[in-house]
């Protein structure tokens, strides 16, 4: 991030009751990086893009925000280097990667732990959230206040359906760079393979991997159904991307560019919620003609299962009883 000189002049009518900032001539911009591992026609970077607009109509083109999709600045375990080095201002990640850095950050991730959306926004814009993003910024980085939707996630394979947890036995699976995610799957004994997400479809093509898992959005955007035959409907667990921001960079930004850059960031996770909602509603279909066979789960079986391996005990001491009763507060008894 570039901070040059500037002035703060008062501006009128582009946004309706909003301050509008205007640089002094030759003035250069405050130009931040706001990085992704999505394909760019996923609804988390249309909508950031959007936002990027209303952060420089709002500061009169003083910050400008570009937007890097695909994981074109590297891995998300690179990436995260990079922002924690204040190489890349902005990162949205899931918490389930971000426990590498912040354990805590994973726990809405455990196994079906969420029954649907109705106990998910209340958990991750209440309590929950405000716990992870405390952790959060005891690690140096900063969490916007509102996390950004990537869905139930549910397992796709090229050899066979999952319906009951046996299916799983032995399946190597691709899974997400994180403790939690590898501990799920082994507790059903497969053999899960943590891959970066810009690997997944070689891996899947090159049988390296024979299943993955992720929301119906990603699946789709990422045309993971031309290299996977079968979608099982798991829920197995929701992930959401936490917006983060380099704390060093954003405190550079003048204080009232640090609100209009917060306020457009939350408003448009909002936006991008009701967008992923909204393909939930359509994406089964559209996956059915292009050749995906889809299956519905009972997932009281999975529960038993995890219960039976000890899974849910074993993470209750990972995190501890204070962050697991705020869990528990939030979708009932697990353990």
């Amino acid at each position: 991030m570039t901070i040059t000189r500037r002035r703060l002049l008062a501006g009128t009518s582009a946004l309706p009751l909003v301050a509008i900032r205007t640089r002094p001539a030759g003035a250069a911009a405050i130009v931040c990086k706001f990085a992704n591992n999505l394909p760019p026609a996923h609804p988390l970077n249309l909508r950031a893009t959007e936002a990027a607009g209303r952060i420089a109509a709002a500061t009169g083109g003083e910050v400008q925000l570009r937007i890097f999709p695909s994981s074109q600045l590297g891995s998300d375990t690179d990436t995260l280097a990079q922002l924690r080095a204040g190489g890349v201002e902005f990162f949205t990640l899931s918490g389930l990667i971000l426990a590498t850095l912040v354990p805590a950050a994973s726990i809405n991730g455990i196994g079906f732990a969420f029954n649907s959306y109705d106990q998910v926004w209340p958990a991750m814009d209440g309590a929950l959230g405000g716990f992870i993003r405390e952790a959060i910024a005891a690690r140096g980085l900063l969490a916007m206040t509102k996390i950004w939707d990537n869905g139930f996630r549910h397992i796709t394979t090229s050899s066979h359906p999952v319906s009951v947890p046996d299916d799983l036995h032995g399946m190597k699976l691709r899974v997400p760079v994180s403790p939690l995610w590898t501990s799920l799957f082994q507790a059903f004994g497969a053999a899960p393979v943590s891959i970066n997400f810009n690997e997944v479809y070689p891996a899947l093509q090159t049988h390296l991997a024979d299943g993955e898992e992720n929301p119906l959005a990603v699946i789709d955007a990422a045309r993971l159904y031309e290299v996977q035959k079968y979608c099982s409907l798991t829920g197995h667990m929701w992930d959401g991307f936490w917006c983060l921001a380099n704390r060093r960079a954003f405190a550079r930004l003048p204080a009232d560019a640090q609100t209009i850059v917060a306020r457009e960031l939350d408003r448009a996770a909002l936006d991008e919620r009701g967008d992923v909602a909204a393909l939930n509603a359509s994406l089964r279909g559209k996956l059915t003609q292009s050749g995906m066979v889809f299956n519905e789960v009972d997932t009281a079986p999975f529960r038993d299962a995890l219960r039976r391996a000890g899974f849910y005990a074993e993470w209750r001491r990972r995190y501890g009883d204070a962050a697991w009763t705020v869990l528990e507060g939030a979708v009932g008894t697990l353990s």
